[in-house]
């Protein structure tokens, strides 16, 4: 159906229906990419079933293996966050909350934060498609819940991996020990085995000429938003608070 808005001009029209097939032709691509990764083959078979901590009933910290993070689910998807931050990320620390009491190095990436902030709207929702979703950090259980209550999370299945491998086996840590911002899919065959099915391995190869990676750039809503707008995504980044408008409510 062809539309025409108010007082725009031949060529802003024909413009934007040139536009309007390359949407069209993004779409197809998007939902091939989907097919094909449902079509993966099987994925490795898990190292071991790694013991993380979480925060269980009435607030006490308990320790769950991922076998059992799958409850009535054959997949689960988790976002491994940096936290602690990179060490050399320059941003402003947290400036109040319980997240201000840690050092700037140990406190957590403005960008991971951001993006859990939107992911934390959509958990409901996720999981009433049937999706199980969990927040997975180095640092102790403790400053991960902390973070939860300054940010208003209030809808996550939070998990520390500090005293495991689990971060570096699956890539969310490298050699030196800096963390790495990946969002990773397991999956449980009917025979009981949890096998890694796909990661967000955009992160490690280089990105276009003026792009970074993008690596989890399709599942966060923010960056989508700017993409629509006439200026894009410029040079801004992430920050932990801003000065200018309304911050997460607790």
């Amino acid at each position: 159906m062809a539309i025409v808005f108010p007082n725009e001009s031949i060529e802003y029209r024909t413009a934007r229906d040139r536009l309007i097939a390359d949407e069209m032709s993004l779409r197809r691509q998007m939902e091939a990419v989907a097919v094909a990764r449902r079509a993966l083959p099987p994925g490795g078979p898990v190292l071991e079933d790694y013991l993380f901590e979480t925060i269980g009933a009435g607030g006490t910290v308990v320790s769950v293996r991922l076998s059992e993070l799958f409850g009535d689910h054959d997949a689960i998807l988790m976002d491994q966050i940096m936290f602690p931050r990179w060490s050399t990320d320059d941003r402003a620390a947290a400036a109040s909350g319980e997240t201000a009491k840690l050092t700037i190095k140990d406190q957590p990436c403005p960008s991971c934060t951001a993006l859990v902030d939107q992911l934390n709207a959509a958990a409901p929702h996720f999981e009433a498609a049937g999706g199980r979703f969990y927040v997975v950090a180095k640092t102790a259980i403790a400053n991960l819940a902390a973070l939860a209550r300054d940010r208003g999370w209030s809808h996550l299945r939070l998990l520390s991996a500090a005293g495991t491998s689990f971060k570096r086996d699956y890539k969310s840590e490298n050699e030196d020990g800096e963390q790495l911002p990946v969002t990773t899919v397991f999956k449980r065959d009917p025979d009981g085995t949890i096998r890694h099915f796909w990661t967000s391995e955009l992160i490690f190869r280089d990105g276009d000429p003026g792009q970074d990676p993008r690596a989890q750039g399709t599942i966060e809503p923010f960056w989508n938003m700017i993409d629509l707008m006439p200026y894009g995504r410029g040079d801004f980044r992430e920050q932990l608070q801003y000065s200018c408008c309304n911050q997460p409510r607790r």
